[in-house]
């Protein structure tokens, strides 16, 4: 099922849609992204892991692969053994990954606009250790879309962004080129700003969703040198009101922003991803936790928008 709504969505580009598949956990509506998504299964028993995250209840083999199931119950309750009968494993693909979530039900597939999802308040969202990165508006129904990559980060830490891969690349100079960065988790957003400005790059602009970012862009005026204000831009995909993917079409559409270099850095990268942003005109798509890797490629996106604004 998960399968077929991906490559439904995957057939359109820009459209700055998303598709949330809605479960519950204790008569709570909670969402994820259906491109996260590969498959829904009956719960099964378990194998325990010793030494693992509380939340982590072991491993299970489904078919082949050996997959970490997380109970997402207690990780968001603090509760748990009381596994129900009747319980879901979402099995998810982000980071290069599957991992399994423990559910109490799954309730149905919403087809919204990121214009309908909204930044939860501080207050409800936990701040910067929060794992609310929006509430959706589903029908009639608020559903609150969970920070998986949050989750995993915390759980395990390994996983995410690596700040020390910087230290790998070797001495680096000072780059004052501005870079532009849309990115809605307040956890990574950091992380992402600490590691650039590690590998020298200090001339950051942080945004915290698409449509912040495209507003300044318009709001640059004409007779300014693009460049002086923007070198480059690197956007997530999943994000309130504009998603990274209707960003990079508006930009690669407009005669005026399409010669700035476009990265789309996200958890979300795969092969049928990589179809679409390239469609949509992105110059590179990196997955999320490859900070190095992003680095290396903006130094050569740099490099080689230079060469062309010389060659004019």
């Amino acid at each position: 099922m998960a399968e077929t709504h991906e490559n439904q969505i995957l057939l359109e580009s820009g459209t700055n849609e998303i598709e949330i598949m809605e479960f519950t956990i204790d008569g709570n509506l909670y969402g994820i992204n259906v491109a996260k998504v590969r498959e829904i299964l009956i719960s099964a028993p378990v194998k325990h892991m010793p030494h693992a995250h509380p939340a982590v209840e072991g491993i299970f083999k489904p078919r082949d692969a050996v997959i970490t199931v997380v109970d997402l119950p207690k990780y968001l309750n603090g509760e748990s053994d009381n596994k129900g009968v009747k319980d879901l494993f979402i099995i998810t693909n982000f980071n290069k990954m599957y991992i399994a979530f423990r559910v109490h039900s799954v309730v149905r597939i919403s087809r919204i606009s990121w214009t309908d999802i909204q930044k939860p308040d501080k207050t409800v969202s936990g701040g910067a250790e929060g794992v609310a990165t929006g509430i959706a508006q589903c029908g009639e129904d608020l559903v609150t879309i969970l920070d998986f990559e949050r989750i995993v980060a915390e759980i395990a830490p390994e996983t995410s962004i690596q700040i020390e891969e910087i230290d790998s690349l070797g001495p680096r100079s000072r780059n004052d080129q501005p870079i532009w960065v849309a990115e809605d988790s307040i956890l990574l957003s950091k992380m992402i700003e600490t590691s650039l400005r590690k590998a020298g790059y200090v001339n950051l602009r942080m945004f915290s969703n698409g449509r912040e970012l495209w507003e300044a862009l318009n709001g640059i005026p004409v007779s300014r040198d693009l460049h002086e204000d923007v070198a480059l831009i690197i956007t997530d995909i999943e994000m309130p009101q504009m998603d990274g993917h209707r960003l990079t079409k508006l930009v690669k559409d407009n005669h005026r922003f399409n010669c700035i270099p476009l990265i789309i850095f996200s958890s979300l990268i795969s092969e049928e991803m990589r179809i679409k942003g390239r469609q949509l005109g992105a110059d590179e798509q990196l997955t999320k936790p490859e900070i190095g890797h992003l680095v290396d490629v903006m130094d050569h996106l740099l490099v080689k928008a230079a060469q062309a604004k010389a060659g004019k």
